[in-house]
């Protein structure tokens, strides 16, 4: 499962996603963690209400499941969700690297419902009916 991370300095999660000057990405198993790919974004990244910002952010991401940010707007939120990638919010600025190890620590026992959804992105859904139980009216 792909991972992105909102950051300023390329070591923590201390970025609004909007403005962040990096996205990091990194490819996460219960087995372990790789760095992918970092994105690097320009200066004009503060201007509130420029949608177009998004838009690099998004495609660069669009493969993750996964966003973990300092803060993200609504509007933005909404498009992050649409393309399928679960944005996390950070209470206050973490290293990247404790995420990581969290994450795969999670990924080893039962992940919660959401996750589990995340963990499914880009695979193709199959439901097995024989397992199903037949409900009597």
């Amino acid at each position: 499962m792909k991972v992105a991370f909102a950051t300023q300095d390329q070591q923590r999660v201390d970025a609004h996603f909007g403005w962040a000057q990096h996205l990091a990405v990194y490819d996460v198993t219960p087995e372990g963690y790789r760095f992918v790919s970092d994105f690097a974004f320009g200066e004009d990244l503060a201007e509130d209400g420029n949608e177009d910002k998004l838009g690099p952010k998004l495609e660069a991401i669009g493969d993750c499941a996964i966003v973990y940010v300092a803060a993200i707007g609504g509007s933005a939120a909404a498009r992050v969700v649409a393309h399928k990638i679960h944005p996390v919010k950070v209470q206050q600025p973490e290293p990247i690297l404790d995420i990581l190890d969290k994450l795969q620590a999670v990924l080893r026992g039962t992940p919660p419902p959401w996750l589990r959804k995340a963990l499914m992105k880009g695979q193709e859904r199959t439901h097995d009916f024989e397992d199903d139980q037949e409900v009597q009216p």
